[in-house]
């Protein structure tokens, strides 16, 4: 295997199916097959979940919500999600565990680094949600985060298309697919993969961005063997 230990980021919106809202059980069942799969080899697996299927906190600004409230209810979201994922985990017969940002009992487990590798190192997937804690950040900086802390070998990013393009791809059929990036070529093309805070943070600690296409089944097992599905980010 390529990569031993792995921090997953899906968005909120994916386990919303076509709609991007609410939570579509077929998604979870695909999804958790493919996480089973590279668990089932033997890779050590994080998972952070967004939430923008049932709220996002920037969204909320424009409707009169105050952010810092806004982005509350964004982490609750993400718990949300993270507990219909832990479930059909556990359906799909892998041990999973919710960890939490801030104390949540008896939804979740307080997060502690430490806790949640031996967790992983046990065999389980160790699901953290809530965000960083603080509002003014994102699932994806939080993701970034847990990556570094945990000693990720790579934060992979599952989404519907399959990698970096130059352009929007639905939209330029003459859009070119990047197979591999650097850090500071993707923020001088304001190549949008990430928001600041989270690529400051993977470039900082040397933790490789992979982009991919989710949806295909069997494309999360090809990547931890180190087949070219696509882009890496690094540096």
């Amino acid at each position: 295997m390529k990569y031993k230990r792995v921090l997953l980021k899906l968005s909120g919106e994916s386990l919303g199916g076509i709609d991007g809202k609410g939570i579509e059980v077929s998604m979870l069942a695909r999804y958790s097959s493919d996480i089973k799969q590279i668990v089932s080899a033997g890779v050590e697996v994080a998972i952070v979940v967004g939430g923008g299927n049932i709220f996002r906190g920037l969204s909320g600004v424009g409707m009169g919500f105050d952010r810092v409230k806004g982005d509350q209810m964004g982490m609750l979201a993400t718990v949300i999600n993270s507990l219909a994922l832990s479930m059909a985990l556990k359906s799909a017969g892998i041990d999973a565990e919710l960890f939490t940002s801030t104390a949540m009992e008896p939804y979740a487990r307080y997060y502690v680094r430490d806790k949640a590798v031996e967790f992983m190192q046990k065999g389980g997937v160790a699901i953290i949600a809530g965000g960083t804690g603080n509002p003014f950040f994102t699932t994806d900086s939080a993701s970034a985060l847990r990556a570094a802390e945990i000693g990720a070998e790579a934060l992979l990013k599952g989404t519907r298309v399959d990698g970096v393009y130059n352009a929007d791809p639905e939209k330029d059929p003459k859009a070119v697919k990047y197979s591999s990036l650097t850090f500071d070529k993707a923020l001088a093309d304001n190549l949008k993969i990430m928001d600041l805070t989270a690529f400051a943070l993977c470039k900082e600690n040397n933790v490789p961005i992979v982009v991919f296409d989710m949806n295909t089944p069997g494309n999360l097992l090809k990547i931890v063997k180190g087949e070219p599905i696509g882009t890496v980010v690094s540096k």
